[in-house]
């Protein structure tokens, strides 16, 4: 077994006394971070304010601890101002329509806003197609999260700024160098060095008590994330274009009839929320039956055909996926070793 070198890094590497980062949670070293939505909706919104607010500030001034996370994380800023861009370029010049055209103009830019929105929610939610199914049957959860501690430099003497700050990133993000150090065990809270690669092991059929489960189980991990990085990227784009399909079924019509933000009136918010769940299902109907105005057999099965090719996509990337080439062979001793003799036989 290879340990881990994050236990020695952590206690003696440190540029700063306070190791917290902009919102004040506490970490002094990188942390592996439970998958679930309390966690993915708490780095959502951390990633999504910064994306806005820290993040821009330090590359507008040339700061030396802007970095390519920061970059990449900011590629939220043009996708929301586009998406809002799109929304509104049809219903910013209602006013100026006819009462028939603009009409007219309403339905489409209200879809064409709901379309932004589902191609985004799809999207997202669509690697959980991949990534559930993949984790109940190998053990192996591509999405697994973790905070790392960036350590920044100071940009002048006098500065009395937080020296650090928090990243998240995912364990198998890279799949040439995935963070293999946040998958061992930490002893202080009593959990063995390789207990979550144990159960890898024995989830894939390696056997129970290995000598050294992280080295077997490895090449199962990268072959599995490169898999479900190549279905994830098909299957996504599938279900986002779905998403766009669902958006302009004609039942959305009654949900922007009665649509408000307006949570403080509760009665209309609330029924407003009730229209767009009953929007949703009877658009989905739509959908995969056709439309009654649907002049040809070919666009009233699209949606069966655009949902089919979503859900084979899906399938077939999840089977491929759980295709794993690179189990180590169980060899038999009985087989291997000639027990009358000393030596090894073939």
């Amino acid at each position: 077994m290879i340990l881990p070198i994050s236990e020695f890094s952590s206690k003696n590497l440190t540029f700063g006394d306070n190791k917290k980062d902009e919102n004040n949670v506490d970490y002094t070293k990188d942390t592996l971070l439970k998958n679930n939505f309390s966690t993915r909706t708490r780095i959502g919104l951390d990633k999504f304010t910064k994306a806005f607010t820290v993040y821009p500030a330090r590359g507008l001034k040339g700061s030396i601890n802007s970095n390519f996370y920061e970059f990449l994380t900011m590629g939220t800023v043009p996708y929301v101002i586009g998406s809002v861009m799109l929304m509104s370029i049809f219903n910013s010049a209602n006013k100026h329509f006819s009462a028939f055209a603009q009409s007219k103009a309403s339905k489409l830019g209200n879809k064409m806003a709901m379309g932004v929105i589902l191609y985004a929610l799809f999207k997202e939610i669509s690697k959980s197609f991949t990534n559930i199914p993949v984790r109940l049957a190998t053990g192996i959860d591509t999405e697994l999260p973790y905070a790392k501690v960036n350590y920044l430099l100071q940009e002048n003497p006098d500065s009395t700024s937080d020296l650090t700050s928090i990243e998240y990133h995912k364990v198998g993000e890279s799949v040439d160098f995935p963070r293999w150090d946040q998958l061992y065990g930490d002893p202080k809270k009593g959990e063995a060095a390789n207990f979550r690669y144990d159960k890898i092991a024995k989830k894939n059929g390696l056997g129970d008590n290995l000598n050294d489960s992280d080295q077997e189980v490895k090449p199962i991990y990268k072959e599995v994330l490169v898999k479900s990085k190549l279905a994830k990227s098909f299957s996504s784009f599938m279900w986002a274009a779905t998403g766009v399909a669902l958006a302009f079924q004609k039942p959305w019509e009654n949900y922007f009839r009665v649509a408000t933000l307006k949570f403080w009136n509760g009665k209309e918010f609330l029924h407003s929320l009730r229209v767009l769940g009953e929007s949703f299902v009877e658009s989905a109907k739509e959908l995969y039956k056709g439309s009654p105005e649907s002049f040809s057999k070919l666009e009233r099965h699209s949606g069966k055909i655009m949902i089919g090719s979503a859900l084979l996509i899906t399938v077939l990337g999840v089977l491929n996926t759980l295709h794993i080439t690179h189990k180590p062979q169980k060899n038999n001793a009985d087989k291997i070793m000639d027990r009358n003799k000393e030596s090894v036989v073939d």
